[in-house]
């Protein structure tokens, strides 16, 4: 890797927001780029801003307020009048960047746009050499290959298309998994083959994949292990369809194999909270990391490898602390039909009530017994009548 960093660039402002039943309004967008930009992100894309009044309003004042360090966009197709309203909407950031998208995939091209190859690259090289021109040296260009996750049966022709980008002033070449329809291995291979090809340019390689089959965070991660560094994410993984990538699991699984983020993991609960109230989008309770549930132990096996491991940095049956990303609660142990005498005994010592492997035992059978009643009591004063009982017996 030598010692590369990943690029983050949320999309959630530009992706996420138009997949909305109730897109954000111009405030409700500015305050939640504060918490995107407060994650410790490098770039964010504020929105389309030929779109509509809204969107060129958002991006023309987070421009103004972003950070002098993080990169701020705007998404337009390969059309000169839409690249003018881009830029006029960004120019005052510190980073702005002009972002064009325009297809390479041979299927898009044959049934989509209905026009020759050659047709194709004229069209790329014509509005990035256009974006490059107004956007000088303040700001950067970024080309996006729309559908490039179809594009296995016209690999080459692609490849052609990021060159005759670059070559016209691009800076950032963006794969995209438009539709993820194959296994992420498949597709990992392509941004290998792409980062072999563009080697010799002076070019960031950048990822985007959307999350149809449930895979895109593993394409995410992988793709940057296959060179590329610009990792393109969404908070709670919104976006169209089933949406883009999870930015807080490429984050943690990224950090969890050594890889340097400088991002502030502490602030991710509480703003994926934020994020689902404004969306409207509940938080489901498996949902990795966030979910209500999933650090939740009622198996036996599972509750006995947590009670053993609470004391050290590495969990048995954890991903990560709770408190890593913000979280204000803990492992919990919690009595079913499931559970074995290792959630008795940490129940217990929850609670400072002294016990002997007899009485576990007894006690076990009886909360079994009671497993499915909803007014079984795990506080101190009931478990100590519970237990007063079953000495008597």
């Amino acid at each position: 890797m030598n010692n590369r960093k990943p690029f983050f660039y949320d999309v959630t402002l530009r992706d996420g927001n138009q997949a909305l039943r109730k897109p954000w309004n111009v405030d409700e967008k500015i305050a939640i780029f504060r918490r995107i930009a407060a994650l410790g992100v490098n770039g964010v894309e504020a929105g389309f801003a030929s779109a509509s009044e809204i969107d060129f309003e958002s991006c023309r004042l987070i421009s103004k307020i972003a950070p002098s360090d993080i990169t701020i966009s705007s998404l337009s197709r390969a059309v000169e009048k839409e690249i003018s309203i881009s830029w006029d909407a960004i120019q005052h950031a510190h980073k702005p960047r002009l972002h064009i998208v325009y297809p390479v995939s041979k299927f898009t091209i044959e049934n989509m746009l209905g026009k020759t190859y050659q047709e194709v690259k004229e069209t790329v090289a014509k509005s990035v050499r256009y974006a490059k021109s107004i956007a000088g040296k303040k700001g950067t260009v970024q080309f996006s290959g729309e559908h490039f996750g179809d594009s296995i049966e016209n690999m080459d022709f692609a490849v052609e298309v990021f060159k005759t980008a670059i070559n016209e002033g691009a800076d950032v070449v963006n794969l995209p998994n438009t539709v993820e329809r194959y296994r992420p291995f498949l597709f990992v291979q392509m941004v290998s083959k792409v980062c072999e090809e563009l080697s010799s340019y002076d070019t960031t390689i950048s990822i985007h994949t959307h999350n149809d089959l449930g895979m895109a965070t593993a394409t995410t991660v992988e793709s940057f292990f296959a060179g590329a560094t610009q990792l393109e994410t969404a908070l709670n993984g919104l976006g169209e369809r089933a949406g883009n990538t999870n930015f807080y699991e490429v984050a943690v699984a990224l950090h969890n194999c050594g890889v340097e983020t400088n991002l502030h993991f502490d602030r991710f609960y509480d703003t994926a909270k934020y994020v689902s109230l404004m969306s409207g989008i509940p938080i489901h309770e498996k949902a990795p990391l966030l979910g209500e549930d999933v650090f939740a132990h009622r198996s036996g096996i599972h509750q006995d490898g947590v009670a053993k491991t609470l004391h050290l940095k590495k969990n048995a049956y954890g991903a990560i602390e709770p408190s890593f990303i913000g979280r204000k609660d803990s492992h919990s142990i919690q009595f079913t039909s499931q559970s074995g005498r290792a959630a008795i005994k940490h129940i217990l010592k929850q609670h400072g009530i002294p016990y002997t492997e007899s009485m576990v035992e007894k006690l076990q059978l009886e909360l079994k017994n009671k497993s499915n009643l909803d007014n079984i009591s795990f506080e101190k004063e009931g478990l100590e009548k519970l237990l007063l009982t079953i000495e008597k017996v």
